[in-house]
């Protein structure tokens, strides 16, 4: 693994008398973890860091399998890291909601918690709660998780708007959580995958320092070199700004190594497929979390100028989405369009299981995203607000192209008809005249005087 640099801090704040957020590092495996606690008098601290010792010990207890798959072991796969934060997420859930049970004064305790595994060049995150993941990349910030808040879970379902909400008389719970570690025996945690460039800069905290930050702010404060300066300059930024809750802020800072050019050319080359891929109408009501958990599920492939994408005929499974180049499309042999930047192909095979109706040529080099319908089907089986989103841009995507066939089997048939009229004036035609020529044909010519 790369040497990653990281550096943790956590301060009470400016209305607290206890702090109640935990957090954990694992730098030989580059594990980075946060909490912050809720429950009653001390039992919020408890559970914090209860979770963060028992990710912790399940990370540690599977070191094998993490070095396997940096290592690059074919056993193990990207969705086996995930699942192994997953459990490390469920098992501290557990652990906390059985010390609740045991003892009184500490029932219905639980926490935040975000965990962020960075292995050879990809991250991967668990999160579940209101702390927070940012990434900043080339001046860019990016919240990387969604707050799993009252607020968030009633916009997302449509019950309101951010605005109404916040005009509503439940604007005052806005930040009540619909997910904690601990209250129950189990808990429903995100997980995704995402590539990590050299130079990133990422922020794992709480929701003591998120509330007193913005894209500018973020951006920045990680300007200073020194992280253990960055550290302290988040802590000052929110208690300046009224610090009302514990703050803890964990940094990691990837090394900017090799060809500097060679990194700034990947992470355009990733931007641009994020972008590409928000700009398609199945992804277009995605927010950029949303985003990266799609892109983490697709493939970038690149083909040489005269290489057949898709086959006629052929069984196909793969949604195709031009990220650059241009290919040709052809049915029966003949040429029946041209796509090239920010189209798609071949959606039709994430739904049903029919032969590809044409063959796809590409023109020139050309990248394109692949999502295949396997990875299709596991994102509307685990992500249920996610699965909404896409199946309803599915549905509009399946009525634009129905309306379109409609028009034009109605202009077909319009044009078929006229086609016909004009056939029948032609018969006519030549039967009036023939008709003419018959009847002087018979007539006896007038004698002259």
């Amino acid at each position: 693994m790369a040497v990653i640099e990281s550096y943790a801090l956590t301060d009470v704040g400016q209305q607290r008398d206890h702090n109640e957020d935990s957090h954990g590092l694992i730098p030989e495996l580059n594990l980075f973890v946060v909490a912050d606690g809720m429950g009653g008098h001390a039992a919020g601290e408890v559970a914090s860091a209860m979770a963060v010792e028992e990710i912790k010990k399940v990370v540690l207890s599977n070191e094998d399998q993490i070095r396997k798959f940096e290592s690059g072991d074919p056993d193990v796969s990207k969705f086996d890291i995930l699942m192994l934060l997953e459990q490390a997420v469920q098992s501290a859930c557990l652990a906390i909601f059985r010390e609740a049970q045991n003892d009184s004064a500490k029932r219905g305790m639980g926490t935040t918690c975000d965990a962020l595994l960075i292995i050879n060049d990809r991250g991967y995150v668990v999160h579940v709660g209101d702390s927070r993941v940012y990434m900043l990349r080339q001046g860019k910030v990016h919240q990387l998780t969604t707050d799993h808040s009252l607020m968030n879970e009633l916009v997302k379902r449509g019950k309101f708007t951010k605005e109404e909400f916040l005009a509503s008389p439940y604007a005052e719970q806005k930040n009540a959580l619909t997910r904690a570690v601990g209250v129950y025996e189990s808990i429903e945690s995100d997980t995704f995958d995402f590539p990590v460039l050299p130079g990133d800069n990422f922020l794992l905290c709480s929701d003591g320092l998120s509330a007193y930050l913005d894209d500018i702010i973020i951006d920045e404060t990680f300007r200073d070199e020194n992280l253990q300066s960055v550290a302290q300059s988040f802590i000052d930024t929110a208690n300046r700004g009224g610090g009302h809750d514990n703050i803890t802020a964990v940094l990691v800072r990837m090394p900017m190594e090799g060809d500097v050019q060679d990194a700034i050319n990947k992470a355009a080359e990733i931007s641009l497929s994020m972008d590409v891929l928000h700009t398609i109408k199945i992804f277009k009501h995605l927010q950029y979390q949303e985003l990266v958990l799609v892109h983490s599920y697709t493939e970038l492939r690149s083909y040489p100028p005269g290489s057949v994408i898709v086959t006629q005929g052929e069984m196909g499974d793969e949604l195709f989405i031009i990220v650059r180049g241009k290919v040709r499309v052809e049915s029966d042999g003949k040429l029946i369009t041209h796509l090239s930047d920010r189209t798609h192909f071949g959606e039709m095979a994430l739904v049903d299981r029919e032969p590809r109706s044409a063959t796809v040529i590409a023109e020139s080099t050309t990248k394109v995203l692949i999502l295949k319908k396997k990875d299709f089907y596991k994102i509307i089986r685990t992500e249920h607000a996610l699965a909404t989103k896409l199946l309803w841009s599915f549905i509009e995507e399946l009525t634009t192209k129905l309306r379109n066939t409609t028009v034009q089997l109605k202009d077909l048939r319009v044009a078929e008809d006229l086609d016909f009229e004009e056939e029948l004036d032609l018969v006519e035609e030549p039967e009036d005249a023939s008709a003419k020529e018959k009847t002087i044909d018979i007539t006896p010519p007038i004698p002259e005087n």
